[in-house]
C-alpha cells in the first residue's frame, strides 16, 4: 500500500531586500543601453505631441462620460415622473368614464 501524503518541501528563506546604497550603486553601475533607461529616454517633440492629444482625449472622455452619468439620472427622474403622470392620467380617464356611465 502506498501513501499519497506529499511530503512538505521547505524552501530556502528569503534574501534580506538590498539597502539603499546597494540599489544606487546598481544603478549607477548599470549600462546606458539598459532598456529601463533607453525606453523613457525618448523625448522628441512627436512624443510630446502624442502624449498632449491623448490627455485631451481622456479629458474629453471623462467630461463626456460625467454629463452621461448625469443625463442617466435625469432620464430616470423623469421616467419616474411621466410614469406617475400616467398613473393619474390613467386614474382621471377611469373616473371620467365612470362619471359617464
Amino acid at each position: 500500500m502506498t501513501s499519497k501524503i506529499k511530503k512538505r518541501v521547505v524552501l530556502p528563506t528569503r534574501p534580506a531586500p538590498p539597502s539603499i546604497e546597494q540599489i544606487l550603486e546598481d544603478v549607477q553601475n548599470a549600462p546606458a543601453s539598459d532598456p529601463v533607461f533607453v525606453l523613457g529616454g525618448e523625448t522628441s517633440e512627436e512624443t510630446w505631441d502624442d502624449r498632449e492629444r491623448q490627455y485631451r482625449q481622456s479629458h474629453s472622455y471623462v467630461e463626456l462620460n460625467h454629463r452621461l452619468q448625469e443625463a442617466c439620472s435625469l432620464m430616470k427622474i423623469k421616467c419616474k415622473e411621466m410614469q406617475q403622470t400616467g398613473a393619474m392620467l390613467d386614474d382621471k380617464i377611469l373616473e371620467m368614464k365612470e362619471k359617464t356611465l
